[in-house]
C-alpha cells in the first residue's frame, strides 16, 4: 500500500481512492481497494460510527426484513461461520453490532474518517483526480471516486405548515436520537405507514398513552414470523452456506428460494388459497418472490394476492370500519415496498390506538398543540414522522459533484437519473456508484447486490492498473441505452401502477423515472459479466 502523502503547498491529502460512506458498500468497497489492490483509500463517513442505514435508523421496531443469514457479507466464510445471528429477522442493533465487529475483525476503522461530510467532489480534468472539500473544510483528492451513500439515507420530511410552531417533540425516523425517545405516558401521532411506520407502530402502541396514526396509502404487509435460531439450526445453516449464496445470486431478487415457475391463474381457487396460506404461516418476502412465477407481472395473477391480503386484514381487524380504512386498493401488491411485520393489523385492535385516514381528511398545518385536519385537530405531545426518504439519488445529489467541464450531477440528473449498469455516470470519469440507479439495488436483498457491485468496480479498477490506464468512463450512447432498457422491463412489470418512491412519487417536484433495475439479479450479472468479456463495452479509457 502506498503511504498517504500531503501536498503541504495546498495542504490537499493525496489519495489513490476516495470511498464516501462506512456501511455496507462503503465498508467493504475500502477493504477490496486497500488490502486486494494495495490501493491509499479513505472512507469519508458522516456519522459518529459506522453502519451506514443502521447507524441512522434506529426508531422503535427497525428491523431488517430479510432474514439475517443472508442479510449479511459472504466474501469471508470464516466471517459467516463465527458470527452467530439470535433471530431470523434481526433488530437494528444486532445488525449495528455485526458491523462493527466487521469493522474491527478487519482492521477498517484506521482508514475511516467518522463525523466527516463530504460536501463537494470536482473532477480535475489536467490531473485526472477527483478533488473533494469535507464540511470541516479539508481537502482531498484521488484518481477514483467511489458512493456508497446508500439507497435510504437521506430523510424526507414533508413541508408541513406549522411544523415550527409545535410545542411537543418531533422526530424523523431516519434520523433518530440515539438515546432513544420516552412513549409512556404520552399523545403521539405517526405520520406514514410506509415500512418504516408498520414497523414502528406496535412499539410504540405498547408505550404510549396513545397512538394516532395518520395514514395517506393503506399497505399490504405481510407477517414476518421472527422465532430465535437454535443451535441446531444455526449448525445447519452453517453447513450449508455454499448452497444458501448460490442460490441467493441465482434468484431473482437475491433470496435463497428456489424459483418457482408455477402461475397464480393455473390453479383453481382453493389451490391457490392452501398454497398461499402456508407461506402466510411462514412469513416474509417469499410470499412475493416464492410463491407465483408471475405476481409482478398480470395483474389478474397480482389480485389473487392482494385479495388474499385484504381477506386477512379483514380476519385480523376487529372494527369493520378500521379494516375497510386499512385496505389497500389503489396499487398492486409488491408494486411499492412490500413490507412485512410483526403485529402491524393486530395493533389496531388496542384501546389506546386509532387511525385517522389524511386522504378522507387531509392535514391542514402541524399546531402548538397537534395536528389539524379539514374535520378535527388531534393534540399532541409527541409527533413521529415515518415519511421515508429522497430515495436513490437524494444523498448523491446533496452533495456538489461536478465532472467534466464543470457539469453538475445535479444538472445532468434534473429530468431523471442516468447511469450505465448503475455503475457509472457518463461525463463523471472514475466516478462508481455502489447501488445507484440504474441497478437492483432496493428491489434485492442488498448485501448480494453491494457485493457485486464492489468487486465489479474493485476488477475494473485492478484491470485499469494491469493496463496503465488512467480513466475509464461510461459513453454516452451506453448510458442511454441502459436508462432506455431499466425503463423498458419496467414497463412489463406492474411497478408503473404505484406512486412509489421507487419512481421518485414521494418527493414534490421530483422527475417520475423509474430508478431501480426489476429485471432481476441473474439477467443483471450476466450482462456486467458480459460487458466485461467484451472489454468493458459501452465504457471508454484513458491512457
Amino acid at each position: 500500500m502506498s503511504g498517504q502523502r500531503k501536498n503541504s503547498k495546498e495542504n490537499v491529502l493525496e489519495l489513490d481512492a476516495i470511498v464516501i460512506g462506512a456501511g455496507f458498500s462503503g465498508m467493504y468497497m475500502l477493504k477490496r481497494l486497500r488490502d486486494e489492490l494495495g490501493l491509499n483509500t479513505r472512507a469519508y463517513e458522516a456519522g459518529n460510527g459506522v453502519g451506514g442505514t443502521w447507524y441512522w435508523n434506529r426508531y422503535p421496531g427497525a428491523r431488517c426484513d430479510s432474514e439475517s443469514f443472508y442479510y449479511c457479507y459472504s466474501f469471508s466464510k470464516e466471517l459467516l461461520q463465527e458470527w452467530e445471528w439470535s433471530s431470523k429477522y434481526p433488530e437494528q442493533p444486532e445488525i449495528l453490532t455485526y458491523l462493527n465487529h466487521v469493522a474491527d475483525r478487519f482492521d477498517l476503522r484506521k482508514d475511516i474518517q467518522l463525523e466527516t461530510r463530504v460536501k463537494s467532489a470536482h473532477f480535475n480534468e489536467k490531473t485526472h483526480r477527483w478533488e473533494i472539500l469535507t464540511e470541516n473544510g479539508e481537502r482531498a483528492s484521488a484518481q477514483f471516486l467511489i458512493s456508497g451513500v446508500g439507497c435510504l439515507s437521506t430523510a424526507n420530511v414533508p413541508a408541513i405548515k406549522g411544523l415550527e410552531n409545535f410545542k411537543g417533540d418531533w422526530y424523523h425516523t431516519g434520523k433518530w436520537p440515539h438515546e432513544g425517545v420516552d412513549f409512556s405516558g404520552k399523545r403521539v401521532g405517526l405520520i406514514g405507514t410506509g415500512s418504516t411506520g408498520i414497523q414502528a407502530t406496535p412499539v410504540i402502541a405498547a408505550e404510549a398513552d396513545h397512538l394516532t396514526i395518520f395514514q395517506r396509502t393503506p399497505n399490504f404487509s405481510v407477517p414476518a414470523r421472527n422465532e430465535p435460531f437454535t443451535p441446531t439450526k444455526q449448525k445447519e445453516i452453517k453447513a450449508n452456506y455454499d448452497e444458501v449464496w448460490e442460490k441467493a445470486r441465482s434468484g431473482h431478487g437475491g433470496f435463497p428460494y428456489s424459483p418457482t415457475t408455477r402461475s397464480a391463474l393455473e390453479f383453481s381457487s382453493n389451490e391457490r388459497t392452501a398454497i398461499y396460506e402456508d407461506i402466510w404461516q411462514e412469513g416474509g418476502f417469499k410470499f412475493l418472490w416464492g410463491s407465483f412465477a408471475d405476481i409482478m407481472v398480470n395483474k389478474e395473477a397480482n389480485n389473487t394476492a392482494a385479495d388474499f391480503i385484504r381477506g386477512k386484514i379483514r380476519e385480523t381487524v376487529q372494527d369493520p370500519v378500521t379494516a375497510d380504512k386499512l385496505m389497500p386498493h389503489d396499487h398492486p401488491y409488491g408494486a411499492k415496498r412490500p413490507p412485512i411485520d410483526t403485529n402491524y393489523f393486530e395493533t389496531f385492535n388496542r384501546d389506546n390506538v386509532s387511525l385517522v385516514s389524511i386522504k378522507e381528511s387531509p392535514i391542514e398545518e402541524i399546531t402548538p398543540s397537534g395536528v389539524l385536519t379539514k374535520d378535527e385537530e388531534y393534540d399532541l405531545d409527541i409527533i413521529v414522522f415515518a415519511t421515508g426518504f429522497d430515495a436513490m439519488t437524494g444523498t448523491l445529489l446533496k452533495i456538489d459533484i461536478q465532472g467534466r467541464d464543470g457539469e453538475s450531477l445535479a444538472d445532468k440528473w434534473e429530468a431523471g437519473p442516468k447511469t450505465y449498469l448503475g455503475l457509472q455516470v457518463a461525463g463523471f470519469p472514475n466516478f462508481f456508484t455502489i447501488s445507484g440507479p440504474g441497478s437492483p439495488s432496493v428491489l434485492s436483498n442488498m448485501p448480494v447486490t453491494i457485493e457485486q457491485h464492489v468487486e465489479w468496480i474493485s476488477d475494473c479498477i485492478q484491470s485499469m492498473k494491469k493496463n496503465e490506464q488512467v480513466c475509464i468512463e461510461a459513453n454516452v450512447e451506453a448510458e442511454s441505452d441502459w436508462v432506455t432498457h431499466v425503463n423498458q422491463i419496467a414497463e412489463m412489470t406492474l411497478f408503473w401502477e404505484a406512486n412509489s418512491w421507487y419512481l421518485g412519487a414521494n418527493i414534490p417536484g421530483k422527475a417520475r423515472i423509474f430508478m431501480p433495475y426489476a429485471g432481476g439479479l441473474p439477467t443483471y450479472f450476466e450482462r456486467c459479466e458480459d460487458v466485461v468479456k467484451q472489454g468493458y463495452a459501452g465504457f471508454e479509457f484513458s491512457a
